[in-house]
């Protein structure tokens, strides 16, 4: 059961590549809001659709490689520039000409990307634990070890090629305890789980494998967040194990952003403290928006 069926949904084709779109409620500013990337799909955003979609136009839509939309194979299917695209496309599907973008980890990066690229698309972005390289990683993710045949897999050495197509849903109930680390998460660390089932390890490795954009080399991730000239407002989990609180704060200080620090949130503060991100939100779009 969802909390709110979508007022209309479709797809859009992108070179042979179905992504998924719904478009919920009526209001301005329209909301779009983007998936992390393919280890879930939009209803990552489930606690915020229904309750912002009551004053605004709401769109979300499946990213390719989970939900509905279509499994591409190759590395350079989830290229930064393609979910850039696959963005633009959905707007224009759902005949939404301006929207304030907003998005999660890798996502936030890409709506920063957007923004920097798409001036007369975006209107404002909200990047909740942006993924952009702009300060170094948490040392227990750094680069290097992916497809390297381990000695053990304890922790974080189950971030590792090897051990996904071994055991994909073993890494993932392990990833995404990290990501929500709050108390009584069960349901939220369940959902994850069943979501990233869709997408498969196979997924998963190829979008690993996507060429560099600007997200991820950091004089071009400093660069796109220096272009952004709409409001932006970053959210961030003081405890988050994926994204170094530290990169909220270089993103906020490079796009001249507000910035809100939750104090004991994890990675996925959408999911674990909705009503604090959805006023957030809110208070965001009205003093900024209207």
């Amino acid at each position: 059961m969802r909390a709110r069926r979508p007022d209309v949904s479709g797809f859009v084709d992108r070179d042979g590549v179905a992504i998924a779109w719904e478009r919920f409620g009526h209001g301005e500013p329209a909301l779009l809001f983007l998936q992390v990337d393919p280890i879930v799909d939009a209803r990552v955003w489930k606690a915020q659709i229904p309750w912002l979609a009551r004053t605004h136009t709401v769109v979300t839509f499946d990213p390719r490689g989970n939900g509905r939309s279509g499994r591409p194979a190759a590395p350079a299917a989830f290229a930064d520039g393609e979910m850039v695209a696959d963005a633009i496309a959905v707007l224009d599907a759902a005949g939404v000409e301006r929207a304030c973008v907003i998005g999660l980890c890798q996502s936030a990066g890409i709506a920063l990307v957007l923004a920097a690229q798409h001036t007369d698309r975006v209107a404002a972005v909200v990047a909740v634990n942006p993924g952009i390289n702009v300060s170094d990683p948490h040392t227990h993710r750094a680069p290097g070890d992916f497809d390297h045949v381990l000695a053990g897999d304890d922790g974080w050495a189950k971030e590792n090629r090897h051990y996904w197509e071994r055991d994909w849903v073993g890494y993932c109930q392990f990833f995404f305890a990290e990501m929500a680390p709050e108390p009584h998460s069960t349901k939220q660390r369940e959902d994850c789980v069943e979501w990233a089932r869709q997408a498969g390890a196979a997924t998963m490795i190829a979008y690993r494998r996507q060429p560099l954009g600007p997200r991820q080399e950091r004089a071009m991730a400093e660069a796109v967040c220096r272009g952004v000239r709409c409001p932006v407002l970053v959210i961030c989990g003081d405890e988050d194990r994926c994204q170094p609180p530290a990169r909220s704060r270089a993103v906020a200080e490079l796009t001249h952003a507000e910035l809100l620090v939750l104090e004991g949130a994890g990675h996925l503060p959408n999911a674990r403290h909705p009503v604090q991100v959805n006023l957030a939100i809110g208070r965001f779009l009205r003093a900024r928006l209207r």
